[in-house]
């Protein structure tokens, strides 16, 4: 395999998780009778342009159905996130009714539905049809497409240019990373602005956050190697900021390559050193990874075996990707993990791919009133404890897995 990015051979590998299903493939009761495809999870790290990335085996397609299960809005702490950025980007780009913007995998209107309150114009991209609908329902334009060269070629052709275009955890995703980021510098005006937000790699790596790793994540990524991407696509990053979400995440602003308007800010710089310096243009670092997460397989098997010895109800909240990722590389079913509930109506009723653990609707936690918790998406814990507290009350423990084993009581 040739990497996305530079076309290097790629030869080292970052980190190898075994065969398990696409994260977001849930099942339904009669689906659990058929065969479920597994495919390999292995991941690279490019040591010419430092992408990490999957091996090639799946579309986007398979991955990003129409019946795609996950909804931005589901998380009200994502949903604030969107609100502040929305209030921040006005003001910063001193956006009005007569710019235009643009969202790569808007989803379901979560950001944008905040643009559409303030009179500014604005357009979502989004492949697939479930939360398409949703968008559109509540009055927010909606392409449904992948992005990528041909789409950019189609909007400029319809004089839809945008002087802001926002991407949020939607990079990562890209399996063609060289045509998106092109196609962001066809549709973007002369003076206009991109902001990408990605989980950051350097965060990764140092928080252990190896279940953020899975099929739908086709890269990983640094400031060093989007800074290289966006160069070959005559783009540059002219600032950059480091966020909370997912654990740790990067928002790039970026700008076409010749706009002197916007100077390169001495946050990029500092980034730039900061990478470097944590080790990421060194091949060891990636060399050491796979020991640490198995470290943290093992304590969170360990710990449930303990709890199966003892007669101890185990629950997880959350049906997220990276909840999927931990189960099916630690291999663990029903029998240690009863049920998980979900607050999102779309994965009720559904079981978890590989795991088969059903998912239920966390209304019925204080009826079963669990000893111990799980929780899988760590990165809204304080949210889940806050909206799940009366559990405390009832004798129940929460527990989060990643970057260690780690008891709320």
């Amino acid at each position: 395999m040739k990497c996305r990015h530079c076309k290097n051979n790629l030869e080292y590998i970052f980190l190898d998780l075994g065969h398990t299903p696409p994260a977001n493939a849930y099942l339904s009761k009669d689906e659990l009778q058929k065969p479920e495809l597994t495919f390999p999870l292995r991941i690279y790290v490019c040591d010419s342009c430092w992408l990490v990335q999957t091996e090639d085996y799946l579309k986007p397609e398979d991955l990003f159905c129409d019946d795609y299960a996950y909804f931005s809005s589901t998380s009200k702490t994502w949903l604030e996130h969107a609100h502040q950025y929305s209030e921040m980007i006005k003001t910063r780009l001193s956006l009005s009714k007569n710019d235009f913007i643009i969202e790569i995998a808007s989803n379901d209107g979560y950001l944008l539905k905040n643009f559409v309150a303030m009179g500014i114009p604005c357009l979502g991209i989004e492949p697939t049809e479930s939360t398409a609908r949703v968008s559109e329902k509540n009055n927010i334009p909606v392409l449904q497409e992948f992005f990528g060269l041909k789409t950019a070629n189609y909007l400029a052709t319809k004089d839809k240019c945008a002087d802001l275009i926002c991407g949020n955890n939607v990079y990562a995703h890209v399996p063609d990373i060289n045509n998106f980021t092109q196609g962001l510098s066809i549709v973007l005006k002369k003076n206009g602005t991109i902001n990408l937000e990605f989980p950051h790699l350097m965060r990764l790596i140092e928080k252990n956050q190896f279940d953020t790793v899975y099929h739908e994540h086709f890269s990983y990524l640094s400031l060093t190697t989007v800074c290289g991407i966006f160069s070959k696509a005559n783009l540059r990053i002219y600032d950059v900021e480091e966020l909370y979400t997912h654990g740790g995440s990067l928002r790039v602003y970026g700008c076409h390559k010749n706009d002197s308007n916007k100077d390169t800010n001495q946050s990029v710089f500092n980034m730039l050193e900061k990478e470097k310096y944590s080790g990421l243009l060194d091949l060891n670092l990636y060399k050491n990874f796979q020991k640490k997460i198995n470290k943290i397989k093992n304590d969170f098997l360990m710990f449930l075996i303990d709890q199966k010895r003892t007669e101890k109800s185990v629950v997880a909240y959350g049906a997220a990707a990276k909840g999927n990722t931990l189960l099916n590389y630690a291999g663990i079913k029903s029998d240690l993990i009863q049920f998980i509930c979900d607050a999102a109506p779309s994965k009720q009723g559904y079981f978890l791919p590989g795991s088969h653990i059903p998912i239920i609707s966390p209304d019925k936690l204080s009826k079963k009133k669990p000893d111990w918790i799980v929780i899988l998406p760590w990165n809204i814990s304080s949210e889940i404890i806050e909206q799940q507290k009366h559990l405390l009350s009832q004798g129940g423990k929460f527990v989060t897995v990643v970057p260690e084993l780690k008891i709320y009581s």
